[in-house]
């Protein structure tokens, strides 16, 4: 063989061995990210072939799949239309899956390896092969109220069983009807995307834990926390309570919510600043105890940055980096760098009702074979201790203190003690406005937080009042 020949047919052999290692890679490596890839098209048609399971709430289903006469099997609907759009996501041949639709697809569609045995025995019976079912931890009335509740604005609720971590309420609006991007009707689906990408504000976006925000007045709950665990610190503790604060080293001055007094002598026992939400005193005593304390404190109630799988990836809550105590002074306040999730901000408050135990927050109750058979069941799973049963019983009558007493007083529930604090956070636009608590104070049965993105008012006025109808919704109902 002459050496031009020699070479092309090294070339083809190399190009040949590319080939083959690229079929192999794609094939082996990456065979099991491209099938779960939610944009990969080919695969969910495929999956239109056989019933996709139910997502479930109180025995309700809310996405279920029905027959059709088209090329796809079976149309994917959502019954009650915007109501769990945060939760279920979409399950779209042109767009894939999201949310739970996303998160439970392997038992949904059938191809979960629990569902092996089910699969087989659809094959030797004849039976036509579908999915299993996902059963949430919602409580319908708890969604229903806290959709109602946050009709007309931007913003979130979340709501869990304290002992449990078990997530009553997920809600997130704007909302959109997840069925419209379901449909076989390809121009249908595109038309309605786009208008979706044409708001404002996405509505596809889940604000109760994919987005964090500055929480305000809230995070004082933390800064309590972090100064009654020192052991230096009880309720009843005097603090400074200036009407105005020069930030250490600056020349910038902080003032109390609209320009206020939190006290004509200049200071006040601890459980009065909460309950007023004095900025100067929370301030002083943050930079008093130091951020390492801080941080501390807030890591131990899930404020270390990173995110949670619930099995909805949710985005991480954070402390910031304060450079000196003149930004730990403001971020004591919940402003700076600070950043929490709707979902963070509940389990703060579910932390403190739980005896000081956060456990970790879950949406999926259970997973069920299409025979009704349980192949999963979520057990309640600690978290942290975030502070002592003591200092939680601290922090309660504190709590207890902003609602009966301060800002929160458009939370009380007649005949029922409700613990919470409120939250009024500067940003780019009108004051976010936030609020967190439990109740029945002394008998924690359910955690709430409420936010409201540039409502412009204050957490007492705009996001108590909602929260009060979760817990009330809830505590009713006698779930």
């Amino acid at each position: 063989m002459n050496a031009p020949l020699r070479r092309v047919a090294i070339s083809v052999l190399v190009l040949f061995t590319l080939l083959i290692v690229n079929v192999n890679y794609i094939q082996v490596v990456r065979s099991e990210e491209l099938r779960s890839d939610p944009g990969n098209r080919r695969v969910i048609v495929e999956e239109y072939d056989r019933q996709r399971g139910s997502i479930i709430v109180d025995g309700t289903e809310i996405a279920t799949s029905v027959a059709t006469d088209d090329d796809l099997t079976y149309l994917r609907q959502y019954p009650q239309g915007g109501l769990y759009a945060g939760v279920t996501g979409y399950y779209s041949f042109l767009y894939g899956a999201s949310g739970i639709e996303q998160a439970e697809n392997d038992v949904l569609t059938g191809d979960d390896a629990r569902l092996f045995t089910q699969r087989l025995s659809d094959i030797f019976t004849g039976r036509d092969p579908s999915g299993g079912d996902v059963v949430l931890t919602l409580d319908a009335a708890v969604q229903e109220a806290a959709m109602a509740g946050l009709e007309g604005v931007t913003g979130a609720v979340v709501a869990l069983d304290p002992s449990t971590g078990a997530v009553l309420g997920l809600a997130s609006t704007p909302t959109y009807d997840p069925t419209l991007l379901s449909s076989h009707d390809g121009t249908a689906i595109r038309d309605y995307a786009a208008e979706l990408e044409g708001a404002e504000r996405d509505p596809r976006l889940n604000r109760a834990i994919s987005d964090n925000y500055p929480p305000g007045s809230v995070f004082k709950v933390i800064v309590s926390a972090a100064a009654l665990s020192s052991g230096e610190y009880t309720p009843d503790t005097v603090v400074p309570a200036p009407d105005v604060l020069t930030l250490p080293g600056t020349s910038t001055t902080l003032e109390n919510f609209g320009g206020s007094r939190c006290s004509g002598s200049g200071e006040q026992p601890l459980i009065d600043s909460l309950t007023i939400s004095c900025n100067t005193a929370f301030a002083l005593l943050g930079i008093e105890l130091g951020e390492d304390r801080i941080r501390e404190t807030a890591e131990a109630f899930g404020m270390d940055g990173e995110g949670l799988t619930i099995p909805l990836e949710t985005a991480g809550s954070t402390v910031g980096d304060p450079e000196n105590d003149a930004q730990l002074g403001v971020s004591s306040i919940g402003q700076q760098d600070v950043r929490m999730t709707p979902l963070q901000a509940a389990m703060v408050a579910a932390g403190v009702a739980n005896d000081g135990t956060v456990m970790t927050p879950y949406l999926v109750g259970q997973l069920r074979a299409p025979d009704l058979t349980v192949i999963e069941q979520t057990d309640p799973d600690e978290l942290s201790e975030a502070v002592s049963p003591e200092v939680a019983d601290q922090l309660t009558e504190m709590m207890v203190s902003v609602v009966e007493n301060g800002s929160g007083r458009a939370a009380r529930i007649p005949g029922i003690d409700v613990a919470g604090k409120t939250g009024t956070a500067e940003n780019a636009g009108p004051d976010h406005n936030w609020f967190i608590g439990f109740a029945p104070a002394d008998d924690p049965q359910i955690a709430v937080a409420v936010f409201v993105a540039n409502g412009g008012g204050t957490g007492g006025d705009v996001s108590a009042p909602i929260a009060r109808q979760v817990m009330q919704a809830y505590l009713e109902g006698g779930s």
